[in-house]
C-alpha cells in the first residue's frame, strides 16, 4: 500500500495487509503516523543524539561535570489531575500483546494490565499490528480465542485497566517508510492505539493510558510531551487527557526523575522503578569504567544499596510531586513442582513487602499466579480507607546521586556459575525472539528482553576490563569460548532437537558473539536482532 503524503513523500506501507489489519491501517490512521513522524522526526533525531554525546562525554571520564549540568525541577508544583480509575493501581499485570495474554491478563484480577509491545514482544510485523488488532477488540468487547485444545477464552465483566507500552525512541519501524525512511517505532505504536481508541475510552469512563520506555532524560520526556498535545490537538481531545507512566529504567532517568515529572506533569500519573533495565542501563552507561563493574546478576538485588537507593529515591520524588509510585517485577511463573511454587511464593512475598514497606503505591507481576499474593501485601500496606499511600507524610531521604552511582556490593563476586548462566539465558531469549516470542519462560522464570540486555552486557564489561572469577579464573574471550560450547549443548537439550535444529538458534549464538566479543559496544541488542527478522 502506498499514501501520497504530498507530490514528493509518499508512505508506503512494506508488511502484508491482511483483513483484520485493514481495520488498523486505515488512510486516516496512516495520515496521522504520517503527521505525527514528520513533525517530530527531527527532534527525535536530536535527543537520539545527544544520548551518543552524553556517552562520549562520559566515556572520556566527565560524570562530575554532566552531573553539574543536570537542572534541578524547583518550586512548588504537583502532577496534575489522576483519573479515578488510575488511583488503585495496587497489582499491575504485564505481558505481550497476543490475543490470549490480552484476555488473560484482563482478566486476571490485576488492576491494570500493562500491555507491551516494547521488551515483551518480538517486533514482527504480525506481532505488532495483530496487537493492535486484539487491543481494538478488546476495547470493544469483542475479543476471544479458542486455543487448538479447544479452550475458549473471553472476557470477563469486570476486567484491569488497560496501558500500553509502546516501543522506545531509539527504535523503528522498518514496515511503514517515508521515502525510504522508516518511521519512528514510538510513534507508530502510540498513534495507531491513540486514533482508534481515544475516543471510545472516554466513552467508556476510561482513557488512552499509557507506560513510556527507556526514556534518558528530561528533554526525552519532553518530547513525549509535545507527541501527546499535538496528538491530542489533532484528535480534538482536551490537553492532558492522555496519562502516562514512565518507566525509570536508565541510571540518567533515575536523575532526572523529578525532570521527567515536571515536563511531563499535564500528563504523567506515576512513575515505576524498572529495575532490571536499571541495571543493564548502569554497565551501558559506565561500560568503559572498571568502578562500575558489577558481579553476578543473582546478587544485584534489591536490597543492595545501590538499588535500595534508587528505589527509596524514586517514593520518595513521586509522593512529594503528588504522583503514584510503583514497584518492579516478579517474573516467577508455576512451575509443576509445588516444592518450586512455594518458594517462589515466599520470595515474592518478600519483595512486595519491601515494596509496600518503603511506601509503594502498588507493583507488577508477570502471571496471574501472583496477584493475589502481591495484592494482599499492599492491602494491608495501605491505610484503612485508601487505595494508595500517598497519604502518608513523605519521608526525606536525603539520598542523593553520590548514593545512585555507589554500586559497590559488599562481598559480591562473579562467579563462572554467573558467567553461565548469562551465556545460557541471554542466547535462549535472543533464540525466542527471534523465533517472535519475546515474553519467554525459562527457568520458572518470564524473562524480556531486559534478560538478554544484562546477561551480554556483563559478559562484554567483564572482558573488556580482565575480570576474575571468584575462583581467580580470568573471564577472557578464550574462557567465553569454551563455556558457551558447553552451555550450547545444555540449550540445545533445554530446546529439544528440532527446535535446536532451527535457524534461529544459530543466528542467536552468532548474535551474541558478536554483542560479547567486538570492541565496542552496542547499545541495545534489538537493533541489529531486528535486522534479522522478516
Amino acid at each position: 500500500m502506498t499514501i501520497a503524503v504530498t507530490d514528493d513523500l509518499k508512505l508506503q506501507v512494506l508488511g502484508a495487509i491482511s483483513e483484520d489489519y485493514e481495520q488498523i491501517l486505515t488512510p486516516e490512521a496512516l495520515e496521522f503516523l504520517v503527521y505525527l513522524e514528520l513533525k517530530f522526526r527531527e527532534k527525535r533525531y536530536s535527543v537520539l543524539v545527544k544520548r551518543q554525546r552524553l556517552q562520549e562525554r562520559l566515556d572520556r571520564g566527565e560524570l562530575n561535570q554532566v552531573l553539574k549540568e543536570i537542572p534541578k525541577a524547583e518550586g512548588d508544583w504537583q502532577v496534575g489531575s489522576i483519573p479515578d480509575d488510575l488511583q488503585d493501581r495496587r497489582v499491575e499485570i504485564t505481558g505481550p500483546v497476543d490475543r490470549k495474554m490480552v484476555i488473560n491478563a484482563l482478566n486476571s484480577g490485576a488492576k491494570i494490565f500493562m500491555a507491551d509491545f516494547e521488551d515483551a514482544s518480538s517486533p514482527t510485523w504480525d506481532n505488532m499490528i495483530s496487537g493492535q488488532v486484539n487491543l481494538y477488540d478488546a476495547i470493544r468487547g469483542q475479543i476471544d480465542f479458542i486455543s487448538e485444545q479447544g479452550k475458549s477464552y473471553t472476557l470477563k465483566e469486570e476486567t484491569a485497566v488497560l496501558k500500553v507500552r509502546p516501543r522506545g525512541w531509539h527504535l523503528e519501524e522498518k514496515h511503514l517508510v517515508i521515502n525510504g525512511e522508516p518511521l519512528s517505532a514510538s510513534i507508530v505504536d502510540f498513534g495507531l492505539y491513540f486514533f482508534h481508541n481515544a475516543h471510545r475510552l472516554l466513552k467508556q469512563g476510561s482513557g488512552p493510558y499509557f507506560y513510556l520506555p527507556k526514556l534518558e532524560s528530561s528533554l526525552e520526556a519532553r518530547l513525549w510531551n509535545e507527541v501527546f498535545i499535538a496528538a491530542q490537538d489533532y484528535m480534538g481531545i482536551p490537553k492532558g487527557t492522555i496519562k502516562a507512566t514512565v518507566l525509570i529504567e536508565t541510571i540518567f532517568g533515575a536523575l532526572e526523575m523529578e525532570n521527567i515529572l515536571f515536563e511531563l506533569k499535564e500528563h504523567i500519573v506515576a512513575l515505576n522503578a524498572g529495575r532490571w533495565d536499571y541495571i543493564f542501563s548502569i554497565i551501558k552507561k559506565f561500560r568503559n569504567h572498571k568502578d562500575f563493574i558489577l558481579p553476578d546478576r543473582s546478587k544485584v538485588t534489591m536490597q543492595v544499596p545501590f538499588m535500595k537507593s534508587y528505589a527509596c529515591r524514586l517514593v520518595e520524588i513521586c509522593h512529594r510531586r503528588g504522583a503514584h509510585a510503583i514497584g518492579g517485577m516478579s517474573a516467577f511463573i508455576p512451575a509443576k513442582d509445588e516444592a518450586i511454587n512455594e518458594m517462589a511464593r515466599k520470595k515474592v512475598l518478600e519483595d512486595k513487602q519491601r515494596e509496600a514497606g518503603l511506601g509503594y503505591d502498588g507493583t507488577w507481576v508477570a502471571h496471574p499466579f501472583l496477584v493475589d499474593i502481591a495484592e494482599k501485601v499492599f492491602t494491608k500496606a495501605f491505610d484503612p480507607g485508601h487505595c494508595n499511600q500517598k497519604n502518608k507524610p513523605v519521608i526525606e531521604s536525603g539520598l542523593d546521586e553520590k548514593d545512585l552511582l555507589d554500586v559497590r556490593i559488599p562481598d559480591a563476586s562473579i562467579s563462572e556459575e554467573g558467567v553461565r548462566t548469562n551465556i545460557n539465558v541471554g542466547i535462549l531469549y535472543i533464540e525466542s525472539w527471534l523465533n517472535g516470542t519475546g515474553a519467554a519462560a525459562l527457568y520458572n522464570l518470564m524473562e524480556d528482553a531486559a534478560t538478554a540486555e544484562i546477561s551480554r552486557a556483563q559478559l562484554w564489561q567483564w572482558i573488556k576490563h580482565g575480570a576474575k572469577t571468584n575462583s581467580g579464573q580470568l573471564i577472557s574471550p578464550e574462557f567465553y569460548a569454551q563455556l558457551k560450547e558447553e552451555e550450547m549443548e545444555k540449550i540445545k537439550a533445554f530446546l529439544g532437537p528440532e527446535r535446536a535444529k532451527g535457524n534461529a538458534l544459530a543466528q542467536a549464538a552468532a548474535l551474541m558473539d558478536k554483542l560479547v566479543l567486538q570492541g565496542s559496544f552496542a547499545d541495545f541488542l534489538t537493533l541489529p536482532a531486528y535486522q534479522l527478522l522478516p
